[in-house]
C-alpha cells in the first residue's frame, strides 16, 4: 500500500503515507484552495432563486493555471478559423453561468483533502494509513487532478513529450522538486483511478 491507493472493503480507497508526504499534498492543497479563491461571497440572498442564477465572471482568468483549471468552453485546438468572436462569445456566457459552481466544486475537493489529512495526522505519527469513503475518494480525485493540472501548467507542460523531458531533467535543476511532486501525484491519481473502477 505505501505510495498507492488500494480497494478497501465497502467500497472507498486507503493509502499510506507519512507525515512529510502528508505535509506536501496538504501545503499544496491550501495554495490550491488559495489560488481558486473564497468565493462570491457577500451576504446570503432571501431569495433562493435569486443564488441558483448567481453570475459569475464572464472573462477567462488572467492567471494561466486558472485559466487550465477553469478553461473556455468554446474554441481551443480544432477550432474553425474566423469564428473566435463568435465562441469568445459563446464561452463568456457559459462562464457567467457556471464558473461559480465549478470553483465551488474545487474548493469542496481541496477542502476534504485537507481535512482528511487533518485527521489521519490527529490520528497518530510516522506512517499513517488514510481511508477515504468513496465520496472522499471522488474529491480526492479532483483534487489530485487540479494539483496535477497547476503543477503541469506552471512546468509548461503542454503534451506527453513535455512530460518525457521532466524525466531528464537534472537534479541541479531548480524545477526537479516540483517535477518530482508532479510525478509523485501522477502515480496517486493513476492508482486511485484504478481502485475506484473496480
Amino acid at each position: 500500500m505505501p505510495g498507492h491507493f488500494e480497494p478497501i472493503p465497502g467500497g472507498g480507497a486507503a493509502v499510506a503515507l507519512d507525515e512529510v508526504e502528508i505535509s506536501i499534498i496538504r501545503s499544496l492543497a491550501v495554495q490550491l484552495l488559495e489560488l481558486i479563491g473564497p468565493g462570491p461571497g457577500g451576504e446570503p440572498s432571501d431569495d433562493p432563486l435569486a443564488e441558483l442564477f448567481a453570475e459569475g465572471p464572464s472573462e477567462p482568468p488572467a492567471d494561466p493555471v486558472m485559466r487550465r483549471l477553469l478553461p473556455d468552453a468554446y474554441g481551443g485546438p480544432g477550432s474553425e478559423a474566423g469564428d473566435e468572436d463568435e465562441l469568445r462569445a459563446y464561452s463568456s456566457e457559459f462562464r457567467r453561468f457556471t464558473e461559480n459552481d465549478l470553483r465551488a466544486k474545487k474548493r469542496d475537493d481541496a477542502l476534504v483533502v485537507i481535512r482528511s489529512l487533518d485527521a489521519a495526522m490527529s490520528a497518530g505519527e510516522g506512517e499513517t494509513v488514510l481511508k477515504l469513503t468513496v465520496e472522499e475518494s471522488r474529491n480526492w480525485l479532483g483534487a489530485l487532478n487540479d494539483l496535477r493540472l497547476a503543477i503541469g501548467t506552471r512546468l509548461e507542460v503542454a503534451d506527453e513529450d513535455d512530460a518525457e523531458l521532466l524525466y531528464r531533467l537534472p537534479d541541479s535543476d531548480p524545477r526537479k522538486p516540483m517535477v518530482m511532486a508532479y510525478l509523485w501525484l501522477g502515480g496517486l491519481q493513476e492508482t486511485l483511478v484504478g481502485t475506484l473502477m473496480n
